[in-house]
This record gives structure tokens, sequence and C-alpha cells, in this order.
């Protein structure tokens, strides 16, 4: 009885290292150029998808993930602006920031792509191989800055048709100049504009962490390829 006792598990030990090398070879058989061309897909897909659910008429609005509030200083100040009866004021302030962050959002698919553009192959192994949003991280390092300053002057062309908006501006100018408050929150235009990108980020996140937790079911065989490699 002690030989195919001894047999079994020598069996099951062999079938546990196969499966290891398999996968290990699987992830080291992916090629430089299509980690690349993987990488690339997932990168345009995330940036494609969460540009066409957000640049959208209530593309914010109608998504509580990413719906944006009013800045908490406004919030807090909403029963005693309420008692004035600008309580209308900022309902539609309300409506306009999200409405600007849509507007800001449609502009961002060329810079996004831009940056897939610029991917090296050092990149896509990172991204490949790093955490749930590497893709989303690496968007947020390569566009982060200059798609805030494409989204701003859009956002305070919008933001600004509301009256309220320039008396919180004027207002918390001040307090964030004495440090009472961020500086995210100094102007509500700003303050849109973080929270648009934000946004835009965070469904870019979710692409991406749907590509990896079932990159066959993308369609795509790129991605199935790739992605699959590394699960």
């Amino acid at each position: 009885m002690f030989i195919p006792h001894f047999s079994k598990s020598v069996i099951a030990a062999s079938l546990v290292c196969a499966t290891s090398f398999a996968w290990a070879f699987s992830l080291a058989d992916v090629s430089n150029k299509d980690a690349t061309s993987g990488v690339k897909a997932a990168l345009e897909k995330g940036a494609t998808v969460a540009v066409a659910k957000l640049g959208v008429e209530n593309g914010f609005l109608n998504n509580d993930k990413v719906k944006i509030g009013l800045p908490a200083s406004l919030e807090k100040a909403m029963p005693l602006l309420r008692m004035t009866g600008q309580g209308k004021k900022i309902d539609e302030l309300q409506v306009s920031m999200n409405h600007a962050a849509e507007s800001a959002v449609a502009l961002a698919k060329p810079m996004l792509l831009d940056a897939v553009k610029s991917m090296s192959v050092t990149d896509a192994k990172n991204i490949l191989t790093g955490g749930e949003t590497s893709v989303t991280d690496f968007f947020r390092q390569k566009t982060g800055t200059p798609l805030s300053a494409k989204f701003l002057p859009v956002v305070k062309k919008i933001t600004d048709g509301n009256g309220l908006s320039s008396q919180y501006n004027a207002v918390m100018g001040k307090a964030s100049a004495s440090g009472l408050v961020s500086k995210e929150e100094a102007t509500v235009e700003t303050y849109v504009t973080k929270r648009a990108l934000d946004g835009l980020y965070t469904i870019i996140a979710d692409e991406e962490k749907a590509i990896r937790a079932d990159p066959v079911g993308t369609g795509s065989a790129i991605l199935g390829k790739v992605f699959g490699a590394v699960k």
C-alpha cells in the first residue's frame, strides 16, 4: 500500500510544479511586441470607454460613483444659504458643475491616446506586471497635469454662468489665502476640474480591473493573450 500512496503524492507534486511552470512560461513567453500591443490595447480601451461614459450629457450626474457634489465648505453653509433664498442657485450650481465636467472630459480622448503612443516597452512591462490599476496610474502620471490645464478654462466658462460661482470664489479665495480651506476648493473651477479628472481615472480603473479579471471575455485576442498570462 505504501508504493501507490507514494506514487499519488509524487504525481500530485508533479502536477503542481507543472502548473506553476506553465504559468511562468506563459508570462515569460510574452514578447516585448505582444506586451506592448496588449497594454496599448488596454490603455486605448480604458480611455475610450471612460470618455464615452462620462463625456456625454449627464455622464456625471447619472453616475453616482463620480457625480460631483458640492464642495464641503459650501455644503456646510447650505442651511443658511437656503434660508436666504439661494437654494435654487445652489442646486443649479451643482448641475452646472457636473455638466462642466462632462464637457471637459469629452475633450480628453486625444491627449489620452497621445500618452498611449508615447508608451515605451519598459512602461508596457511595468504596467503588465504592476497592480490592478497600473494602467490608470500610467494615465494619471502622463496626463494629469496637461488635462487639468485643458479642463480648467472649459469648466470655468460653464460654471461662471451661475451667479453663486463668483460669490463662492470671492469668499473661498480669501479663505484659501488664510489657509482655512484647501487650494482645490479655492474656486469652483479648480474643484470641478479636480473632480472631473478623478472621475475620469475612476472609470478607466474600473475598465482596467474588468480586463484583468476576465481578459478573454473582452473579445480581444491580444488582451486575452497578454493579460491572461499574468492572471
